[in-house]
């Protein structure tokens, strides 16, 4: 057995690994994909008065998902892996208990804040867990395999979300988020090892957090694709932000929404999927570099057709599909690019990481939301420019080389 390496670490299966990172990664999917559909009826409860203040709902809970990971990576680097989470987890519960019951949208939106300060810590441990395991290409599989699983949660969480819609008040929505985040809770106490070697530990106080995130923020391959990402999940944010508006102002599917939610989803389940299975042969870079030209080309259509009247709906759902089907094959790519060459302080690079591309994000996809106007062209706009600035964070990443061939992989011994 290697120097610093417990037996409870070995004992996480890879179809196990990849299975918890898919349910960890889940939660934060339900928190916001479930609710879409009631999202009127909150607006009406709490008494809003515009239909656009209604995304603070989402927006909320991103804001803190991002900020919060800034202190959970450093924390995990000195405590640990499982005992954080554990604890992030509970934080999560707290807040689904209050949503359940809160009587004013002002304290509504505090719980909010709480679900995502817990769930942050699903995004910071999930992924320096599998960058504790493995490197390179490897992680890039494992975290595509993982993105495909997880996938099933935005296929059927709006129709989930609308089945309790028709036999029971918006509020049992939460209800149901409480229990998912208890069984993920139960499970993480009983199966996450601690991944964390000894030897990769480092102190918690502010010399030690400072330097952590300064030797991340001295790569610049880290750093470039932590703003590519940031571009193209403002991309995905701005979308999850005014699909409701999109599907059910502008194309009047009602409750057929969900459907057409559903069926964006799957595009993106089957890029990560299809990902997963050509990364190891054709490098992390090749793919993402091909798909992210492929994904902005195919926003810009969108905007000519939108400009000129001929997306209806086939038009714009076809668009969409091939929009997010490349995000797939793009997002996971990204993460591990990012994550390769900062092994050491992962739980403080994986929170560096996912603070600035969820917050920064969440900031795109809120002006991407707020632009909408009762027709499709803000959105294809704000889509095309995210994909163009994604492309130009990656040509500034590598130098004006597109295409290059990444590292081989390099598997840590078990």
């Amino acid at each position: 057995m290697p120097e610093g390496e417990s037996a409870p670490a070995r004992s996480l299966s890879v179809p196990e690994l990849v299975a918890m990172v898919a349910a960890l990664s889940a939660l934060n999917a339900l928190s916001i994909d479930i609710m879409l559909p009631a999202l009127p009826l909150m607006g009406a409860d709490f008494g809003l008065t515009t239909d656009n203040d209604r995304q603070l709902i989402v927006i909320a809970y991103v804001a803190l998902f991002g900020i919060s990971q800034l202190v959970y990576g450093p924390l995990a680097d000195a405590f640990g892996r499982r005992s954080v989470l554990i604890y992030a987890l509970g934080i999560y519960v707290a807040g689904s208990v209050l949503c359940v019951f809160a009587p004013s949208f002002e304290l509504f939106l505090a719980a909010r804040l709480m679900q995502g300060i817990g769930a942050a810590a699903t995004r910071v441990i999930s992924v320096a867990v599998v960058r504790d395991l493995m490197e390179g290409r490897r992680m890039a599989q494992v975290m595509s395999m993982a993105m495909t699983v997880f996938m099933i949660v935005p296929i059927v969480a709006p129709g989930l979300g609308q089945l309790i819609l028709f036999v029971a008040p918006w509020r049992w929505i939460f209800g149901v988020l409480l229990i998912y985040s208890l069984a993920v809770l139960v499970w993480t106490l009983i199966r996450l090892p601690e991944t964390l070697r000894p030897e990769n530990r480092t102190p918690f106080n502010a010399k030690a957090i400072t330097a952590a995130y300064a030797s991340v923020l001295r790569e610049r391959q880290t750093v470039g694709y932590m703003f590519a990402t940031t571009f193209i999940t403002g991309c995905l944010f701005g979308y999850i932000t005014s699909s409701e508006q999109l599907f059910v102002d502008v194309f009047h599917l009602g409750p057929a929404f969900p459907l057409a939610f559903a069926s964006i989803a799957i595009a993106i389940s089957c890029g990560t999927f299809l990902n997963s299975r050509l990364v190891i042969r054709h490098g992390m870079r090749r793919l993402s570099h091909a798909t992210i030209i492929g994904m902005t080309l195919t926003a810009t259509a969108l905007v000519a057709f939108a400009e000129f009247g001929l997306a209806n709906f086939w038009v714009f759902m076809a668009l969409l599909a091939l929009t997010f089907a490349m995000f797939g094959l793009t997002a996971s790519n990204f993460n591990a690019l990012a994550m390769e060459p900062v092994g050491r302080v992962a739980g403080s690079a994986s929170a560096l990481y996912g603070a600035i591309t969820a917050t920064g994000g969440s900031i795109v996809g809120a002006f991407i939301g707020r632009a909408f106007d009762g027709t499709i062209l803000p959105f294809a706009i704000g889509l095309a420019a995210t994909g163009a600035l994604t492309l130009m964070a990656v040509l500034w990443t590598e130098r004006g080389k597109l295409f290059g061939v990444g590292q081989p992989l390099v598997q840590k011994p078990s």
